[in-house]
């Protein structure tokens, strides 16, 4: 099934000092989404970057437009979970992309993940490192295994029914997004896995691709050990609920 011309493909992008990245990433979501003659729209979400990333994204609306770049900044970093909430009241496609700016996840995936979507009539579509020819480079060993035992350990305890619950390459229908992140309580790097574990809850069907998965070309990573006692904790937590 061919994308409709009434469909309209929003990507909401969380970022902070995404200086750098911000114009690429734009340029190759453009080149892609105007290779396969689909309607789409950015919404930069920045958390108060220091580097100037709310420069670029000015800059980046004067080179496409109001119609095709939005920015809404927030006034500082308040979380990946409330940046998908801040970004979805602006949304005015009928479909959601939700990635990372810093070229973890290439743009060129997103036309699998339409004609995926198209083909079943999924509600989700998720990118995977975890299945087919997926993978992930630029990690050393350790991050990979930390990766890979964080997915197991969701995945042995919650038994999703994805192979890649801490992926945040996804495209979701709007209204089941509305519905899954209203639902969803976490706000930090637990939301990803909660919003996957809360939509095959309610129902919804998931469809998966795999892609390369390739470490940030700028900046640093913002995972810490915070972040992966944040993960365990809210893995439990929704073993007890969901």
């Amino acid at each position: 099934m061919a994308p409709s011309k009434a469909d309209k493909y929003s990507v909401i992008l969380p970022t902070y000092n995404e200086r750098k990245n911000l114009p690429v990433v734009t340029w190759l979501l453009n080149k892609n989404f105007t290779q396969h003659n689909l309607s789409w729209e950015l919404i930069i979400v920045d958390d108060a970057s220091p580097d100037g990333t709310q420069e670029v994204a000015k800059q980046l609306i004067g080179v496409y437009g109001g119609d095709k770049i939005v920015l809404k900044p927030r006034a500082g970093k308040l979380g990946l979970g409330t940046a998908y909430v801040h970004g979805l009241q602006y949304v005015t496609g009928n479909f959601v992309i939700i990635m990372d700016a810093d070229f973890s996840h290439h743009p060129k995936f997103i036309a699998e993940f339409v004609a995926l979507q198209k083909a079943h009539d999924y509600d989700i579509v998720t990118g995977t490192r975890y299945a087919g020819d997926g993978g992930v480079y630029g990690w050393d060993l350790k991050r990979k295994l930390v990766s890979r035992g964080a997915n197991l350990f969701a995945t042995v305890m919650l038994q999703p029914g994805v192979s890649d619950l801490t992926g945040s390459f996804r495209l979701y229908k709007k209204p089941v997004l509305d519905k899954v992140i209203a639902t969803t309580e976490s706000k930090g790097y637990t939301f990803q896995m909660e919003m996957m574990v809360r939509a095959r809850a309610l129902g919804y069907t998931v469809g998966e691709v795999p892609i390369s998965f390739v470490d940030r070309l700028y900046g640093e990573s913002k995972l810490g050990g915070d972040e992966i006692v944040e993960y365990a904790k809210g893995v439990l937590g929704l073993w007890v609920k969901v």
